[in-house]
């Protein structure tokens, strides 16, 4: 008896990124599981490494027939008994068997791609609350939040490595280059913190955008642009403050891996900081789309250390009481049981 996860996207971003870390943990707890995947190297050496059989598949456009056939296969093979679908085109490809089917939602998805599907499961409740508005039955939706942790082995950066001063104040930004992740805002807010650097970690779109708006603003001195990392937590442990002024934001699990590495976060109020963050607090919430705001917020955290560790310390005790590894994977093994796949 065993889980298939099936992951149909081939990029990078904070969803694939979890998807990795709860696959992960859901072995180190002797979850049974096996994974159908679109290839991706990197994804591939972690399950490797984590001991999990996966099959890569091509889950291709409308047109694309042979995926859902061969994971049918492959589940049939791995003894499924329930199948959990990240995102919709996962859930597209996701084949009909003698096992359950359940859709993992981290955002407001088009409920079309879900038809027929026994259970969603939503990782804030503001997400359930929405898909229940969307007229499916409460009775099959539960929400189980994602999980942050910090490696005690793993060292902060070192910033000379990235060319940047021991004793500066150090902004942290994690999060596709994309509109919705609000880099810009950052780099308004870091012209009017001349002593304060950035470091901007992710990729996507809008990258040559924001590098001409560093310039523009002459602050391109002070931004390191790092592209995709795998060492987030190297990152987190090397910042003073992480800086999330996202404008649309479901979740919002930077603000969950801050806290977990005792940082200091400065967020705006979209979605799923503004649920999540106690503004004053465990962090300070700002309006979106406002540079002055988050550079207010940034000065006064600066200025009150004590103030910002005491957040910091609260954002730990969240993470210890609500989104430890322990107790989201204790939800999940839960749900499982409930299909007879634990």
């Amino acid at each position: 008896m065993s889980v298939l996860h099936l992951l149909g996207t081939a990029g990078d971003g904070g969803a694939e990124t979890y998807f990795v870390d709860l696959v992960t943990a859901l072995a180190r707890a002797g979850v049974r599981q096996a994974v159908a995947l679109r290839r991706h190297a990197g994804r591939e050496a972690a399950l490797k490494a984590a001991g999990v059989p996966f099959k890569t598949l091509s889950f291709g456009g409308p047109l694309d027939v042979l995926t859902k056939t061969a994971a049918a296969g492959y589940a049939s093979l791995q003894k499924t008994r329930l199948e959990l679908a990240w995102m919709n085109r996962a859930a597209r490809h996701a084949p009909r068997g003698p096992w359950a089917r359940i859709g993992r939602l981290g955002g407001y998805y088009n409920l079309k791609y879900y038809k027929g599907f026994d259970e969603l499961v939503a990782n804030t409740e503001d997400i359930a609350e929405w898909i229940v508005g969307q007229g499916w039955p409460a009775g099959r939706v539960r929400c189980i939040p994602n999980f942050a942790a910090a490696p005690a082995d793993v060292a902060a950066v070192d910033r000379a490595s990235l060319d940047t001063p021991p004793g500066v104040p150090l902004l942290l930004a994690m999060g596709r280059l994309h509109e919705a992740k609000a880099h810009d805002v950052s780099l308004q807010a870091l012209a009017a913190l001349p002593e304060a650097y950035l470091w901007i970690a992710g990729v996507g779109p809008e990258e040559a955008r924001l590098k001409a708006l560093a310039e523009a603003l002459g602050v391109q001195d002070r931004v390191r642009f790092l592209g995709w990392r795998n060492d987030p937590s190297a990152l987190y442990r090397a910042a003073d403050l992480c800086v999330f002024p996202s404008r649309y934001e479901p979740l919002g699990n930077v603000v969950i891996q801050a806290w977990a590495h005792g940082l200091p976060v400065i967020a705006a109020a979209s979605q799923g900081p503004k649920a999540l963050i106690d503004d004053g607090r465990d962090g300070l919430l700002i309006p979106i789309d406002d540079p002055a705001a988050l550079a207010e917020a940034v000065r006064a955290l600066m200025a009150e250390p004590k103030r910002a560790r005491a957040m910091a310390e609260r954002g730990l005790g969240r993470v210890a009481a609500e989104f430890s590894e322990t107790a989201v994977v204790g939800q999940w093994k839960t749900l499982f049981a409930d299909y007879g796949a634990a």
